[in-house]
């Protein structure tokens, strides 16, 4: 894909601004002008932002019906209610419920956790659910990462005796379900100053407020923060303010003391000795906790997060090690599939945004494909299969379209949804799909930008090979944890070549590593750019280029800067 590239210019003041801080941080300019682009322009904004304090947690019980949930979660636990923890089958769905189970098994033992299956039940509450929670006496269920939209199950269980509080962080509808508690920093009636918390980090908020009303130190709550900072990766929320607090000290438990469960994936993943980053949850560590969820049931993760045994925990790690390569094997083969489909609807128009459905595609499996199907081609994006009579489908957007109203334009058509800006869930009669396809298409047609559809790459800053070294690399590193809100700073070089060692790398030879100079400074510096070995022809010709990158430590040359390039641009001679 050719993209284009945008560079961000700062103004005057911006300039300004960023100089003064630089003098006294003693930072580099072209680092704390990025500070100020985010919004951080004095020296006690900075300190704050390099070292995230837990006493600047917002005070839980400035979200709407916390004072409900605690009061009757310590009924509950006073009566001797059993109480179940029932989460939705992803990441995020995963991780919350280990954090709230482990959490409250230190001090009540008459608990349980509950992950429905993605096949046999779908999305959310399910009546099969309900049920099981009656068998089982249980009275209280907290939910977690779904319910907000499970008007009719939690009536249903209602008149079974059975009380719902609702953790969840997904769009509330205008009527909210009939729960004893809904807490959800989205509700338009709560004025909590956060509104990015995932479905993990609005069940911390419960945590942190049921401690703070039975005297419990915070200190009982900080080992559990590892699982904040995977579902805060994996679940792609902002990496700002309250979310960067916990995703900062979550790492710091991942990489210095991580629970039996997580340290058995980090084991797996080949992630001993070195320092765990957001990436690598996003890739390696998040995809292996989904894989079970995916494929089978999510609750086998659940079973590895909250597991105490460290042989125990590797032989659950190991199998769903190997959940996650079969989801490779159909992940590649769908995605195969789906593109093939656009490609032949492409040659006969060209549409904004793509619709595309199988009834043999695997329901765990369609999020990861729309999601590809939106890099490769930078449209929103639906991917459709069939269960039963309906068809179950995800959506993903580009930047600065909001999918989940265009979802939501066709709600007379919808049997079920729920999401956000970026990513949303939808069921719909299997007879419908061409109607829905069809007012999706206008719907996007008639709201998308013309820019939001072109292939975009943001930098930072234009700058010159003199101006990396590993002072620059050490104070990148403070800018972490990255994620969206808090992007990792890029930039763009221009007049760079090869030094005459480059050369194509990887089992497919996909990759180039690569050995670069520019015209202003005499340093080599190593950069790798992954699937790009397309361009090492013209690399190796000697003639100049210009690389757009991120700047990284390698890996196995601890403090030496490499570069991680992201595309490169021919000069046009």
């Amino acid at each position: 894909m050719d993209f284009k590239w945008t560079t961000y210019e700062a103004s005057e003041q911006q300039r300004k601004q960023a100089q003064e801080l630089s003098a006294k941080l003693n930072i580099a300019p072209m680092l704390t002008l990025q500070l100020v682009r985010r919004g951080i322009t004095t020296e006690s904004a900075a300190k704050r932002f390099f070292r995230p304090q837990l006493s600047d947690l917002i005070n839980p019980f400035l979200m709407r019906d916390m004072d409900l949930a605690v009061d009757r979660l310590n009924d509950a636990i006073g009566r001797k209610e059993r109480i179940m923890i029932y989460g939705d089958y992803d990441v995020d769905g995963c991780t919350a419920v280990a954090l709230v189970y482990k959490f409250l098994l230190q001090f009540y033992s008459n608990i349980e956790y509950y992950i429905p299956d993605r096949y046999d039940e779908g999305y959310g509450v399910s009546k099969k659910g309900v049920d099981y929670a009656k068998a089982q006496g249980v009275q209280l269920v907290i939910i977690l990462d779904c319910g907000i939209k499970a008007h009719e199950s939690i009536a249903y269980a209602k008149t079974l005796g059975i009380d719902f509080i609702v953790c969840d962080h997904h769009v509330p509808d205008d009527m909210l379900p009939p729960a004893v508690a809904v807490l959800n920093p989205k509700r338009a009636d709560d004025s909590y100053p956060f509104k990015h918390l995932c479905g993990c980090g609005v069940g911390f908020k419960l945590m942190q407020a049921f401690a703070k009303n039975n005297g419990i130190p915070f200190s009982r709550l900080t080992p559990l923060l590892d699982l904040c900072a995977i579902s805060i990766a994996a679940d792609l929320v902002e990496v700002t303010d309250e979310n960067r607090i916990l995703a900062y000290h979550g790492l710091k438990i991942l990489n210095q003391q991580p629970s039996v469960g997580i340290k058995a994936i980090i084991d797996i993943c080949g992630l001993n000795d070195r320092e765990i980053t957001m990436g690598d949850i996003m890739f390696k560590i998040g995809p292996r906790i989904n894989a079970s969820g995916r494929m089978e049931n999510g609750k086998r993760s659940v079973e590895l997060l909250v597991e105490r045994d460290p042989a125990a925990a590797l032989r659950i790690a190991k199998s769903i090690d190997e959940y996650n390569e079969q989801r490779k094997g159909i992940d590649k083969l769908m995605t195969e599939e789906a593109n093939s489909i656009v490609a032949h609807l492409d040659k006969q128009e060209h549409p904004q945004c793509i619709v595309v459905y199988d009834e043999h595609w695997k329901k765990g499996v369609i999020g990861i494909v729309a999601s590809r199907l939106t890099d490769m081609y930078f449209r929103p994006t639906v991917v459709l299969t069939r269960d039963g009579q309906f068809a179950t489908g995800s959506a993903r957007s580009v930047a600065g379209f909001d999918v989940y109203a265009a979802v939501k334009s066709c709600r007379d058509l919808l049997i079920n949804f729920g999401g956000h800006t970026y990513a949303c869930g939808l069921t719909i009669r299997w007879d419908d799909v061409d109607k829905f396809k069809q007012r999706f298409e206008e719907y996007v047609r008639t709201h998308i930008q013309p820019t939001q559809t072109v292939p975009t790459l943001y930098a930072d800053a234009v700058i010159d090979f003199c101006d990396i070294n590993k002072r620059i690399l050490h104070d990148l590193k403070r800018f972490a944890p990255f994620g969206p809100g808090n992007t990792k700073p890029t930039f763009v070089t221009k007049g760079v070549y090869d030094f005459g060692t480059s050369k194509v790398v990887g089992r497919q030879q996909e990759h180039i590593k690569l050995e670069l100079v520019d015209s202003k400074s005499p340093t080599v510096l190593n950069g790798i750019a992954f699937g790009q070995s397309a361009a090492a022809r013209y690399i190796k010709s000697r003639r100049s280029f210009s690389i757009l990158y991120t700047i990284e430590e390698n890996i196995y040359k601890r403090g030496n800067v490499q570069l991680q390039i992201e595309d490169i641009h021919f000069n046009e001679e």
